[in-house]
């Protein structure tokens, strides 16, 4: 499978920086200080939650199947997490009538948590700003996707606000993070929509 260089990404009120194994203590004081809001998201709550945490995904990483990152705010304090994952490369009869340039084919963007004190701010607006101003306009994907726990609908109405589309609830897709049987609300972009969710998103950034 093919693999990528890790990335960095910044903007005005965030920053995102490749994944590491010495951000496992301030992702732990980050998560700590109110979780009220996690209960259909998978956090750790202990040292050694997050130090499985982040091996697991570097090695996801390591694999070409997803790129980590650390959210910093504005101040360079470490405020969550978010990944590209599922990283898909389409096996084609033949040459694809509209190739990639540089990239692949569709991915998710997922597994994103915040610090509750930095949630439904600009942070977030700006990081999938970022995050998907590179997968459509470097490297060309044609899909981009977000999924859910079906009942978190705070996660819902922000994947939403960003101009994904929704695609439908798979019924008993998964175990969730409480420990019940999730259905998963899926959610959508596709490059020929991207266009205009980046004038909303920069225009509401601007005001």
């Amino acid at each position: 499978m093919k693999t990528y260089e890790p990335l960095s990404f910044s903007g005005r009120r965030v920053r995102l920086e490749p994944l590491a194994a010495e951000h496992a203590a301030p992702l732990l004081e980050a998560a700590s200080t109110a979780r009220g809001t996690f209960s259909f998201t998978l956090v750790p709550a202990d040292l050694p939650g997050f130090d499985r945490y982040i091996s697991t995904a570097l090695g996801e990483q390591g694999r070409g199947e997803s790129m980590p990152f650390v959210v910093r705010d504005g101040t360079g304090t470490i405020v969550g997490s978010t990944r590209y994952m599922m990283i898909e490369h389409w096996s084609w009869p033949g040459l694809p009538v509209e190739p990639v340039p540089s990239g692949p084919d569709a991915l998710e963007i997922g597994f994103t948590w915040y610090a509750e004190r930095v949630q439904r701010t600009a942070l977030n607006t700006e990081a999938k700003l970022l995050l998907c101003t590179h997968a459509f306009d470097v490297w060309g994907a044609r899909r981009v996707t977000w999924k859910t726990d079906a009942r978190n609908a705070r996660s819902r109405a922000g994947i939403e606000r960003l101009g994904a589309r929704f695609d439908g609830v798979l019924r008993a897709n998964r175990a969730a993070a409480d420990g019940l049987v999730r259905d998963t609300a899926f959610y959508s972009m596709l490059r020929s929509e991207w266009p205009d969710a980046r004038a909303k998103l920069t225009a509401r950034l601007a005001g």
